[in-house]
């Protein structure tokens, strides 16, 4: 899986290509970021990516060729290497919001670009001419896209088999099955005067099973009931879960 990053700060993702799963991720060549500054695409002295908004109004705006010529550096950078370019992703607020389904989603697409923008806003030629998503990670503005791509892309690669050392972990994540994760224990037995439930000690597989689905079920009725109604709504649910919910 290849993702090309457009960006001001390419130092930023050092946090992504070098530490824990993702950076493993890169190392095996499972994926790959490649990572692409617009300053290197424009031609003045100054290397200008940002000017004043047209109309008025406070902040700066970044400049639609600087952001163009970078796309279209990365077009070439793809035919180049014989590989099919995927879509490209602009990290906005007003964007469709990251799920983890999302993930899946675009793993399966296969290569991504995204455009991390800074600065007020971007000139919104540059988004009606090259963007064909625009993803958010929630309802709150940062100072920049590349913290949302970061995201994005651990979420992505952790689900690329062999990124995680048991195969089964990404499967059993929150949200994989519509609901959130079940609680998790480990040593000590005891600890501070609180035992670890007796069900998960008495190696019945069906008995551990069962208890840990009615967790999740319990605990995303307390802490996310709408994903018990989109679970509900998409099929999600047996008829087992419908009457613990009920008894709950």
């Amino acid at each position: 899986m290849r993702f090309d990053v457009v960006t001001l700060f390419p130092e930023m993702f050092s946090a992504l290509t070098q530490w824990g799963v993702t950076g493993r991720a890169c190392e095996q060549s499972l994926a790959s970021v490649h990572l692409w500054n617009p300053r290197d695409f424009c031609s003045d002295a100054r290397k200008t990516v940002d000017d004043r908004a047209y109309g008025g109004g406070p902040g700066m705006v970044m400049m639609a060729k600087p952001l163009e010529d970078t796309v279209a550096g990365i077009h070439v950078a793809h035919q180049a290497a014989g590989i099919k370019s995927g879509p490209v992703c602009l990290l906005a607020p007003q964007g469709e919001q990251f799920s983890q389904k999302m993930a899946a989603d675009l793993l399966n697409v296969g290569n991504l670009s995204f455009v991390c923008g800074r600065y007020e806003a971007i000139d919104q030629r540059f988004v009606d001419r090259n963007v064909d998503l625009q993803l958010s990670i929630g309802d709150f503005v940062l100072s920049g896209g590349e913290i949302p791509a970061m995201a994005m892309m651990d979420a992505m690669m952790r689900l690329i088999p062999g990124a995680l050392g048991d195969g089964e972990s990404a499967a059993q994540d929150s949200f994989m099955n519509g609901l959130l994760d079940f609680p998790h224990y480990t040593r000590p037995e005891i600890y501070e005067n609180l035992s670890v439930p007796d069900v998960l000690l008495g190696g019945h597989h069906a008995k551990i099973a069962d208890w840990r689905r009615q967790k999740s079920l319990e605990l995303t009725l307390r802490l996310r009931p709408d994903l018990i109604e989109t679970a509900r709504a998409t099929g999600l649910l047996t008829q087992e879960d419908e009457q613990f919910l009920r008894s709950l």
